[in-house]
C-alpha cells in the first residue's frame, strides 16, 4: 500500500509548535505576530483562501489584518495601502492574494511589500536569497511540499525530480528547493514535448500544472513519490467517476489511477494545501521573532 502524505496532520502539529513559540515569547514581544493579507474583488476562491488563513490565524494567536478591497482600485491606490503596512509596526507579515484584477500590475504590486514582511516569499529580493541559498522567507507551497518530503522521511537527495508546472508562485521556487536539497531537477510545462516519457523518469514528481487530471496511470513509473498540489472543483457530470468520493474536488492527479503504483502520494484535499497555509503562518512567526529582536525557535520548520 502507497504512504499517504497527509498534509491536515502535519498543518496541525506545526501550528501547535507555532502556537506555544507565541506563548512562550509575548511576554519579552509584548504584542502578538500581525498578518496582514490583502484581497481584491470578490474571486470566490481567494475569499475560501482568505477565510481560511483568518481561521489559522486565530487558532494560533496571530492577529489578522485582513483587508477586503474593492474591484476597480487603482494601483496607486493599493500601493499606499501596502506602503501604509510596510510601515505599520504590528504587522509583520504582508501576503498580497492572487490573481489579482487585470487592471493591476503583480508584479509592481509584489516589489512594494517590503521584503522583510514578504510572507509568501515573492519578493524578487527574497527569490534572489532562494536561489543563492540564503535565509529569508519562502514561497509558501513548495515550503509545505518540502516539510511533508521531510517530515514522511522521504530521501530528496541524488534522487531525480520533475517538476510539472513553472509558475513563480510554485514550480519555479519547487525547483529550486529541491536542487538545493540534492535532487537533480527537471522542469516541465504545457509544451513539454511526450510529457509521459519525461515523467516516467521521475523518482520524485511534484504537478503544479493547473490542470485537472493531467497526470495518470501512463505518466508514472513504479515506486515514484507523487506530489499533487492542484486544487479543482470537478463539473457535475464527472462526481461519479471511479475512485472519487463524495467530494467535487480534485487535483492535477488521477490518483485513482496511481495510488497501487505508487511508494507515496498527497490527496487532494488534505495533501499540500493545509500546509501552504501553515507555512505562511511559520513565515509571520519567524518574522516576528526576527523584529522583535527574539531567538529564532521556529527557523527549522522553513526550507
Amino acid at each position: 500500500m502507497p504512504k499517504i502524505l497527509d498534509g491536515k496532520k502535519l498543518a496541525k502539529e506545526i501550528e501547535l509548535t507555532l502556537q506555544q513559540a507565541i506563548e512562550s515569547d509575548m511576554k519579552v514581544a509584548k504584542r502578538p505576530p500581525g498578518l496582514a493579507v490583502l484581497r481584491v474583488g470578490n474571486d470566490p476562491a481567494s475569499e475560501v483562501y482568505v477565510n481560511y488563513k483568518e481561521k489559522a490565524c486565530d487558532r494560533i494567536g496571530v492577529r489578522s489584518f485582513a483587508k477586503h478591497l474593492k474591484e476597480d482600485i487603482s494601483l496607486e491606490e493599493l500601493t499606499e495601502i501596502i506602503k501604509s503596512l510596510n510601515e505599520e509596526k504590528n504587522v509583520d507579515g504582508i501576503l498580497l492574494q492572487l490573481p489579482l484584477p487585470a487592471h493591476l500590475d503583480e508584479a509592481v504590486l509584489l516589489r512594494s511589500i517590503d521584503p522583510d514582511k514578504d510572507a509568501d516569499g515573492l519578493h524578487p529580493l527574497n527569490l534572489g536569497r532562494l536561489i543563492k541559498g540564503e535565509k529569508g522567507p519562502r514561497s509558501c507551497t513548495p515550503a509545505g511540499v518540502m516539510s511533508l518530503l521531510e517530515r514522511n522521511q522521504i530521501k530528496i537527495e541524488g534522487k531525480r525530480a520533475v517538476v510539472v508546472g513553472r509558475s513563480i508562485l510554485v514550480g519555479k521556487p519547487m525547483a529550486l528547493m529541491l536542487e538545493a536539497a540534492n535532487a537533480t531537477v527537471t522542469v516541465a510545462h504545457s509544451r513539454t514535448k511526450d510529457l509521459p516519457s519525461l515523467t516516467r523518469e521521475a523518482d520524485l514528481l511534484v504537478v503544479a500544472a493547473g490542470k485537472p487530471y493531467l497526470i495518470g496511470e501512463n505518466h508514472v513509473s513504479e515506486n515514484c513519490v507523487v506530489i499533487d498540489v492542484g486544487i479543482h472543483r470537478l463539473p457535475n457530470d464527472q462526481e461519479n467517476m471511479k475512485g472519487l468520493k463524495k467530494t467535487k474536488l480534485c487535483g492535477d492527479v488521477k490518483i485513482f489511477e496511481i495510488e497501487d503504483k505508487v511508494d507515496a502520494y498527497s490527496p487532494v484535499p488534505g495533501g499540500v494545501g493545509p500546509m501552504t497555509v501553515t507555512m505562511l503562518l511559520a513565515n509571520t512567526v519567524d518574522r516576528w521573532q526576527k523584529h522583535c529582536g527574539l531567538p529564532l525557535t521556529i527557523s527549522h520548520l522553513l526550507p
